[in-house]
Formats: C-alpha cells, structure tokens, sequence
C-alpha cells in the first residue's frame, strides 16, 4: 500500500474511530474483547481499503465493514465458552448525592439490545446513531422500506423486553 494511500486511511480512521468503539460496547462484554474486536474490526478495514471505492461515505462504509466482522466473530463465539458481565460483581463505591438512572437506563437499553439478533443489533445501533432509513439500508444492504419495517418490529421488541 503506498504511502499516500496510508496516510489518508489512519486519518479517516482517526477521525472516525469512535463508530468502532461503539460496535465493540455492542458485541462485547469487557475490556479486552473490547479491545480484541477492536483490533479485529481495524485490520479487516486496513484490509478492504484499497478496495474501497467512495461509493458511500467512509463512515457508513466503516459501519458494514466493523458490523460485518463483529456479527462474523459473535457468531463464532458461540460456539465457545461465555465470558461473564464483571461490572454486575465489582464492588462500586457510590456517593450519596449521585444519581445513577440515566446509566442504570442505558445499560437496561443495552442489555435489551444484546438479546436481540444480529441484524436487529446493528439495525437499533444506527437508528441511535440517527441515521436516516436511507443510510441505515445502504449500510445493511437491504431496501429501505425493509429498514423502516425491520426497525418497526424491533421496536415492540424492545418494549416487549423492557416491559415484560
């Protein structure tokens, strides 16, 4: 890869790197899956730049390709052993003036996320991301009227999981 086609790579991944960190906090349960899939999701990027056409943006493009490695490798890790959550055993020291519901909510909304399929996982990701249905299909690959039915669907999911 010459030099030219490096530089502008590690920039676009710099300034977009935070798409990755935000797949890894879906699929993963502590820090160093986190940082494994991180890692993975790079490579298979540094990888496919050079094939990368500008078609889309770099960031939806970024998106596939770190959903696609995440939802590859989740798949895999089923078929080994299940680490546990430690953030449910470690002892926190909280003070009495601290309100936690906010990050109580967001970890009940991310515990709700990770019970649903993989598809549905990265459909609810950038519909938070507040990507439109346009960006959301082209990133999925499917249509967009699919996107907005899929993410219909996903939503009384999510109710029917959080409202039991």
């Amino acid at each position: 890869m010459n030099k030219e086609l490096e530089h502008r790579f590690v920039t676009e991944l710099e300034d977009n790197q935070n798409i990755v960190h935000k797949v890894c906090s879906l699929y993963t349960n502590d820090k160093d899956s986190h940082n494994d899939l991180f890692q993975e999701i790079t490579i298979q990027l540094w990888k496919a730049y050079p094939k990368f056409r500008g078609d889309a943006k770099f960031s939806t493009w970024m998106y596939r390709v770190a959903l696609n490695t995440a939802i590859t490798l989740y798949r895999k890790s089923k078929k080994r052993v299940k680490t546990q959550d430690f953030e449910s055993v470690l002892y926190k020291i909280k003070a009495t003036d601290y309100d936690d519901t906010e990050e109580r909510q967001l970890k009940l909304m991310y515990d709700a996320i990770k019970q649903l399929g993989d598809i549905d996982k990265a459909l609810v990701f950038l519909y938070l991301e507040d990507k439109d249905y346009t960006e959301i299909a082209e990133t999925l690959g499917i249509t967009e009227v699919n996107a907005r039915v899929k993410m219909s669907r996903v939503k009384n999911k999510l109710r029917t999981i959080l409202n039991p």
